[in-house]
């Protein structure tokens, strides 16, 4: 091929663009914003590889091991194990690209223990491993700019797909400058928007991951999987604006989590799964910690302070300015979060969806975690899946007949304004906050069938007068006409956890606690005319 165009500037998104210039394939980039300010920066933790000098016992087949079994045996082994085995190799290609690793006393990386892993592999950059991976990223980047492989279409948001007979073309894209819908056509086009966050309000992620992408896509064909696998982190710090992040990297450091009864501190975790306990899958860590009932600490104050300033200086800054709290002589405040979506596109092992031409890498992609994401394998399955996208386009012949969209623009186009028009009473940013809290009670940590139903009946409500909703002047053109397609893909997700009658990985419900050994497959939804349609399906599953 000889053009693509990539959705999304974060970690998955410049890994594929790179990837695709270093064969010597043109990528245009489209994002709302600077790399900078995508959610990529926001990863704290770490990435995971088993590297020379691992500790006694790892292999990368435990490496495989962990990551099924966290992912509760849905991640598929064939890719599991394509992701892991090129662990070190991605952590090389990151070292030589600029990324500063913290070392250990003979200047290797050096490795913490996160949760669900047998062993300590998962390296990192102090606190704040996304955003020395993002800037290492931005330098390779720019250096293909410079020799026009590589084009940013800054300012612009993902507004439809050329889809002709199950074939993608290119896409329309809506530049907020000029208030307008602009065509590119490409031989690929890949998807790399990250989350939905949006659906929850308030999470540690970046609400512009706000899921339009994949509702749209959903609405012109592409199928999703597993929407109803949703990761809480376990512990986060709530402030007025959102629930700020604090790193698995505290509980790897040996944080222990507790709350207080009858003025003694119960290590509640330690007390049930012993002296791991802390270090629990996300999934059980967060069931806990709401099981409780009570407020829950995280102490990581017996480090001391010259170790907790050398080794989470991010986290103990963030505490500090947005919690006014002194990490190194008091425990923190923490709850769990919606974090990570191990749900979305899905795709096969080239990391193409159901549409030829079309793919999906990063968090948008559904893949490797299955049932449950282990913490730092995030940023390994990005850079991965980028990767993996990128030769697969390579590989294939470009350029060719181009179907005439015209008409399809020009509808797009008239949909466009008469959003702008439309004069109903129901303002967008009111619906968005209606179903933000229809979610989070609904579809919260542990689920029934009657709050799901519950969930569903409101958000039928919303899309039943989602053509009426009105602009509103004071935020962008996107977010208004964005609203449709996002309250679709909160009706799959709902729907997908009702259809999942089983307990299993981050998909809890109390109503049905056992897992299924007949429901061990992916949910599959399509929609067609306006009908949600699901099944259970091995197509995009691998030997178990």
């Amino acid at each position: 091929m000889s053009e693509a165009i990539i959705i999304g500037a974060g970690i998955s998104g410049m890994a594929c663009a790179a990837a695709l210039a270093d064969r010597g394939i043109k990528a245009r980039i489209v994002s709302p914003g600077p790399s900078e300010r995508s959610q990529s920066v926001m990863a704290a933790g770490g990435i995971n590889a088993v590297l020379p000098g691992h500790e006694e016992g790892d292999s990368v087949a435990s490496h495989i091991q962990d990551t099924l079994r966290g992912g509760s045996w849905l991640g598929g082994k064939e890719a599991v194990t394509g992701l892991c085995t090129h662990a070190e190799a991605i952590i090389r290609h990151l070292e030589k690209i600029g990324t500063v690793f913290s070392v250990d006393e003979e200047g290797h990386p050096a490795r913490r223990a996160f949760g669900g892993q047998s062993h300590k592999r998962t390296c990192y950059c102090g606190s704040s491993t996304g955003k020395q991976i993002v800037s290492a990223l931005v330098m390779e980047v720019r250096k293909h700019e410079a020799a026009g492989l590589i084009e940013r279409k800054l300012w612009c948001c993902f507004h439809s797909a050329l889809i002709r007979d199950g074939v993608c073309y290119g896409c329309l894209i809506f530049n907020e400058r000029t208030r307008s819908l602009e065509v590119l056509y490409a031989d690929a086009v890949v998807m790399a928007t990250g989350g939905q966050n949006a659906l929850f309000g308030k999470t540690t992620g970046s609400t512009q991951c706000d899921g339009y992408a994949a509702g749209k896509l959903f609405m012109q064909g592409a199928e999703l999987k597993n929407l109803e696998f949703i990761q809480y982190h376990p512990t986060t710090l709530e402030t007025s604006q959102k629930k700020m992040l604090i790193s698995e990297a505290v509980r790897g450091e040996g944080g222990r989590l507790f709350y207080t009864e009858n003025g003694q501190r119960v290590y509640f975790m330690e007390d049930k799964y012993g002296p791991r306990g802390n270090l629990m899958t996300r999934d059980v860590v967060a069931r806990e910690i709401s099981g409780t009932g009570r407020e829950v600490f995280l102490d990581i104050s017996f480090l001391g302070k010259d170790k907790i300033s050398r080794l989470l200086p991010e986290v103990k800054d963030l505490c500090q300015k947005y919690g006014n709290l002194d990490i190194t002589r008091e425990p923190i405040p923490v709850s769990p979060s919606v974090h990570f979506f191990m749900g979305g596109f899905a795709v096969h092992l080239n990391h193409e969806t159901n549409i030829h031409n079309l793919f999906a890498v990063g968090e948008c992609a559904s893949m490797y975690h299955g049932a449950n994401r282990l913490g730092g394998n995030s940023l390994l399955a990005a850079m991965y899946s980028g990767e993996i996208a990128a030769g697969e386009i390579a590989a294939r012949a470009g350029g060719g007949y181009v179907p005439d969209f015209s008409a399809f623009i020009q509808k797009e186009s008239v949909l466009l304004k008469k959003r702008q028009e439309s004069q109903s009473p129901f303002p967008v940013m009111y619906i968005r906050d209606m179903v933000a809290e229809s979610m989070n009670q609904d579809l919260g940590i542990i689920r029934t069938e009657s709050s799901l139903d519950a969930g569903l009946a409101d958000v039928d409500y919303y899309l039943s007068v989602a053509d009426r909703i009105h602009y509103d002047g004071s935020v962008s053109m996107y977010t208004n006409y964005s609203v449709a397609a996002i309250l679709t893909l909160a009706k799959a997700t709902l729907l997908c956890a009702r259809f999942r009658k089983e307990s299993r990985g981050s998909h809890y419900r109390s109503d049905y606690p056992s897992s299924r050994e007949d429901h061990a497959y992916a949910t599959i939804i399509s929609y067609n005319h306006g009908e949600c349609q699901m099944r259970l399906d091995k197509e995009y599953e691998y030997e178990r």
